[in-house]
């Protein structure tokens, strides 16, 4: 069921959980360069790439507010389809490609209960190389209506944690916040058997918004 929302819920942006390792010290190196370059030259030339890097690091990890859309498999990710591959077993994966400039929140793509999440350890190349499949990821399970569903976060050259929000055990809505990866990373969502991919590859996507599956 799509969340209600108001008009200004929808238009409030508020930063992701999980950003203040890189947030943090980054704004107040900004702010005692600022301060400092009123007094000193010197600070003042640095001021300039501090304040940039604080700016860029606050429209990475902004999580805007979204009116969840409906439909039985939503997009968890904003991106680009990277691919779409039939799997052995008759499963579809679709892989979203997410670039720095994306909202990283991950959104689950049903509503259901997260039956495990996995962290497995692997390597750091660019996601949109076929060599990312051995990349480090979290595997979310979900039990929905649709039966078992797969996710994976998979990090990228410069992604190197992937933070969870929610356990194993937890009841979801569908479009609900549930993990972080930051900088840029892919998505990969195994639509089970008999579900006919509604994407293509190249098409933009909204987490929480883009529906990925067809009547």
């Amino acid at each position: 069921m799509p969340h209600s929302q108001s008009s200004a819920q929808r238009g409030r942006v508020r930063l992701a959980r999980g950003a203040s390792p890189w947030l943090l010290p980054t704004v107040a190196t900004a702010a005692l360069s600022v301060a400092r370059a009123r007094r000193s030259g010197r600070w003042a030339a640095v001021a300039v790439p501090t304040t940039a890097l604080a700016a860029g690091m606050l429209w990475f990890f902004r999580d805007p507010e979204r009116e969840i859309a409906q439909g039985r498999v939503i997009s968890p990710a904003d991106g680009v389809v990277q691919s779409i591959m039939p799997w052995k077993d008759g499963r579809t994966r679709v892989a979203i490609f997410m670039s720095p400039l994306n909202v990283h929140v991950n959104r689950a793509p049903l509503a259901g209960t997260v039956t495990s999440v996995e962290h497995i350890p692997g390597g750091f190349v660019p996601a949109f190389n076929k060599e990312s499949e051995n990349n480090e990821r979290v595997v979310w399970h979900f039990d929905t209506e649709l039966g078992d569903i797969e996710m994976v976060q998979i990090a990228g050259a410069v992604a190197r944690r992937i933070v969870p929000y929610v356990p194993q055990g937890t009841k979801v809505e569908q479009g609900e916040r549930i993990g972080l990866i930051r900088f840029g990373s892919r998505v990969d969502v195994y639509l089970p058997e008999g579900v006919e991919p509604a994407v293509e590859v190249g098409q933009a996507t909204t987490a929480g918004v883009t529906r990925l599956d067809r009547d």
